[in-house]
């Protein structure tokens, strides 16, 4: 199978369909925001033409209140690419969120059991103290961890401490440690690369035709819904921004700044991840779609489905 990587605004979506139609392929999503319903704009998913140029799968399969956890995601992942696999059809793995990836291609590896209460207690200093608390005591206690996790990720930061609390050992060491399933297939790893001033134009270009998409109107209806902020949906990177002006804590343009830096911030994260990536491919975005071609059919020469 393949993966098609890159920071946000990248260009991976149009990547991996020019490779679904050349090489029989179909796609399957490892974005954590676009398994979600109702999160649409924002999360800049295939447009209705391209799902239907191309089938895909694992997109709006959730709603926002009904957290994806990466276990969740590799089980249903799995099943697909088997299924694709067993048809002669090419799994083209695409999405920024890097974890999951890892997750499909290393396995997961058994962690702790974590008492009820340790997470409680937790969630009470998140609710009495705020998260940049916790943040910061994760920094402290596994700054590996912390290092793939934004400051306001409330899942993964009470996640890995209380794994740390319950054991004593953090949750990146358990990762390094425990034995996991890894992925069966050969995986070829394909990533655009843009420089980091063109990358963060292209950002920002995005989030401004998002907005006239009507990003806006699309939080304004998260929030009439009822959805607690502290989802892992309603975190993502321009929603949490946003639903912070359509809540009133700030004006628009301030949201919209936001978003762009912190949307910014996410793309660097997701670079130094793929700096450190074994075996991908860092493709020229002007070349990229004839070279990822060539290095996909040399790959399925050597790999046959």
């Amino acid at each position: 199978m393949i993966f098609v990587m890159g920071p946000t605004a990248s260009g991976k979506t149009g990547l991996a369909l020019t490779l679904a139609q050349q090489l029989n392929g179909q796609i399957v999503n490892a974005d954590s925001v676009q398994v979600y319903r109702r999160l649409t704009i924002g999360a800049a998913k295939p447009t209705t033409a391209e799902r239907a140029a191309v089938p895909h799968h694992l997109i709006d399969v959730a709603e926002p209140d009904d957290p994806f956890s990466v276990g969740r995601y590799r089980d249903a992942a799995v099943e697909i690419i088997d299924a694709l696999h067993a048809q002669g059809v090419l799994p083209l793995l695409v999405g920024g969120t890097n974890l999951w990836l890892r997750a499909l291609e290393q396995g997961i590896a058994d962690m702790p059991e974590v008492p009820a209460a340790i997470r409680d207690d937790l969630m009470q200093q998140v609710w009495g103290d705020g998260l940049a608390p916790l943040y910061a005591r994760l920094q402290q206690v596994d700054p590996e961890w912390a290092a793939h996790v934004t400051p306001g990720d409330t899942q993964r930061i009470v996640r890995a401490l209380s794994v740390f609390d319950a054991s004593g050992v953090p949750l990146s060491q358990w990762i390094a440690q425990q034995q996991a399933e890894p992925c069966p297939y050969a995986i070829l790893k394909l990533a655009p690369i843009w420089p980091r001033e063109v990358l963060y134009a292209r950002i920002n270009q995005r989030f401004d035709q998002m907005m006239e998409e009507g990003f806006l109107a699309e939080c304004a209806e998260l929030a009439a819904a009822g959805y607690d902020r502290n989802l892992p949906a309603l975190k993502a990177v321009g929603y949490r921004q946003l639903l912070a002006h359509v809540d009133g804590a700030v004006d628009l343009a301030t949201a919209v700044e936001d978003g762009k830096r912190e949307s910014r911030r996410y793309a660097k994260r997701q670079s130094t991840w793929l700096a450190r990536e074994p075996e991908l491919h860092r493709l020229e975005p002007q070349t990229a779609a004839a070279e990822a071609l060539k290095l996909a059919r040399a790959f399925l020469a050597d790999h046959p489905l």
